[in-house]
């Protein structure tokens, strides 16, 4: 899996021993790298892992990757929100959504699987906002996807304030100012209570903006 998600650079061997072992060393690692490599290839055939130079993996060019799906997804999602173009965001938001919270390796341990698994947090969070903005930008039905992807949000990363911004926006749209500002009220306890802070300016603003409507 380690040469699957690195499979668009090539290997040092050094690296493959460490994200394989890690600090629980073979006794001769050189050559139980070898014997791995070795096997691997006969499995997936000697032109998918070239014999010289660094090791990498080489797919055929039509090959399906999740995790760069995931990734090619959010960045398409995210510069149709630079463009303002809403209705575009809404698959590729969807898609890094759904496939970056599969998760990755369960039940496996590793730094480098730890790593992939913090990329992928950071894509659903990436993707919520996505589909929160472009939710609130078009409206009418789309904002039961903003109110969920504001719930989800604030579930995940509770001290994160645009998660609030978003659902006070909802029921503000809706009618319900009532229901934004206790909203508000929500996000400025628990920032008093286990921070000591107040919301950023750009929440306060949008609060006094309910407050005067």
């Amino acid at each position: 899996m380690y040469l699957v998600v690195n499979r668009l650079r090539p290997l040092h061997r050094d690296e493959l021993v460490e994200a394989i072992w890690g600090d629980d060393l073979p006794s001769a690692p050189d050559a139980a790298l070898a014997a791995l490599v070795s096997r691997l290839r006969r499995i997936v055939g000697p032109d998918s892992i070239p014999t010289h130079g660094e090791i990498r993996l080489v797919l055929p060019p039509d090959t399906f990757v999740d995790l760069e799906a995931a990734s090619e997804a959010i960045h398409r999602a995210e510069s149709a929100i630079r463009r303002e173009e809403w209705v575009e965001v809404w698959a590729p938001a969807r898609v890094a959504l759904h496939t970056a919270l599969r998760g990755f390796l369960t039940g496996e341990e590793a730094g480098w699987v730890n790593q992939q698994r913090r990329r992928l947090d950071e894509i659903v969070i990436r993707a919520y906002e996505c589909i929160a903005m472009s939710g609130l930008a078009l409206g009418s039905t789309e904002l039961d996807s903003a109110r969920r992807a504001g719930n989800a949000l604030i579930d995940r990363m509770p001290y994160r304030e645009s998660g609030y911004r978003y659902l006070m926006d909802v029921f503000h749209r809706e009618g319900n100012d009532a229901e934004a500002l206790l909203v508000y009220e929500r996000l400025r306890s628990l920032l008093r209570d286990e921070l000591g802070a107040s919301p950023s300016p750009v929440t306060q603003e949008f609060h006094q903006r309910l407050l005067g409507a």
